[in-house]
């Protein structure tokens, strides 16, 4: 994908070290949102309008906690089309897309320019807008879900808590610990242009989904029988997994559906009352198998597989 220059687009190839590894840059809209403002930005209804692509797993995190926190009426959105090409991410008509309201954005990267003329780097999903300053306040997932956890209790439901006092240092730890080998190693894996670097990703993977599939096997979510936070950071990435990075990054020693404990736990979390509805296997497929012409030449979006992800899982009565 491309990135901006000095507010200028240029075309840019995906990063990566000398060893051929796949390096993520970091994220640059940092601000926080606070109930009382005191971070200069105020959670206050249908302030804030959130840019996503539904194909996206770090920006379908923000999509779920909107959902679940009943936060559907209080923040805005736009959705781009699911294809990303050498103009970035773009608005359109395709079935599932939402045009930008807002700013009248043709592309993504217009946001960025319109929130720093001058900005230096990549145009990524999800943006978190002010429309009563015009400028984007965050773009890191992990800090708007949190976010939409905490600061908009006013306006959220009341008994929803995904980050609870009591488990806030597991859910930060979990959420840690499956970063790297899980929801950034399949593009670790997919993006490796080293024969090393590939296998050492694909090995992390799955000895971390190992690991977590034995954890799951003895509780009914990551961080015990609640759900959290840490759930929401993994089921993007699980749900992804079997239709796409299972062929088109290579991650193929196991399905999801392989693993006892992960598959019924993803289908646990995709039968949540809030989360289906933020879910378009469309968008994914149509994202990763037509945007990343390195990893798949001709664009072929396959028909498969078949995902029966409303069949019964039955966590609820084993774990409660």
């Amino acid at each position: 994908m491309g990135m901006l220059v000095d507010g200028k687009w240029t075309s840019k190839r995906e990063q990566e070290d000398k060893q051929g590894r796949f390096v993520r840059p970091s994220t640059t809209f940092r601000h926080h949102i606070t109930a009382d403002g005191s971070s200069g930005y105020k959670a206050e209804r249908d302030r804030y309008h959130l840019y996503v692509s539904l194909a996206c797993p770090w920006a379908h995190r923000t999509l779920i906690m909107r959902s679940l926190k009943g936060l559907t009426d209080i923040i805005t959105v736009s959705i781009v089309d699911p294809f990303m090409g050498d103009d970035g991410w773009f608005f359109s008509d395709y079935p599932g897309a939402i045009s930008d309201d807002v700013n009248g954005a043709q592309y993504l990267r217009d946001l960025y320019i319109k929130a720093e003329p001058s900005y230096t780097g990549r145009v990524t999903v999800p943006i978190l807008w002010d429309k009563q300053t015009g400028t984007i306040v965050n773009n890191e997932s992990r800090e708007i879900i949190r976010i939409f956890d905490t600061e908009f209790s006013e306006f959220a439901k009341p008994d929803v808590d995904l980050y609870p006092k009591d488990l806030r240092q597991s859910i930060d730890e979990t959420i840690d610990a499956i970063y790297q080998p899980i929801n950034n190693g399949v593009y670790r894996a997919g993006f490796a242009v080293k024969q090393e670097a590939y296998e050492e990703a694909v090995t992390e993977l799955f000895e971390a989904l190992d690991h977590w599939d034995q954890v799951l096997g003895k509780q009914r979510y990551l961080c015990g029988n609640q759900l959290t936070e840490a759930d929401v950071c993994m089921f993007t990435t699980l749900l992804r997994f079997d239709p796409v990075y299972y062929v088109h990054f290579k991650c193929n020693l196991r399905h999801i559906w392989d693993y006892p404990n992960l598959s019924g736990y993803l289908r646990d979390i995709y039968q949540t009352p809030g989360v289906k509805e933020t879910c378009n296997l469309d968008h994914i497929k149509q994202h990763y198998y037509r945007s990343h012409p390195g990893v798949n030449p001709h664009g072929i979006v396959p028909l498969g597989p078949v995902m029966d992800l409303d069949r019964e899982h039955g966590r609820d009565r084993l774990y409660h």
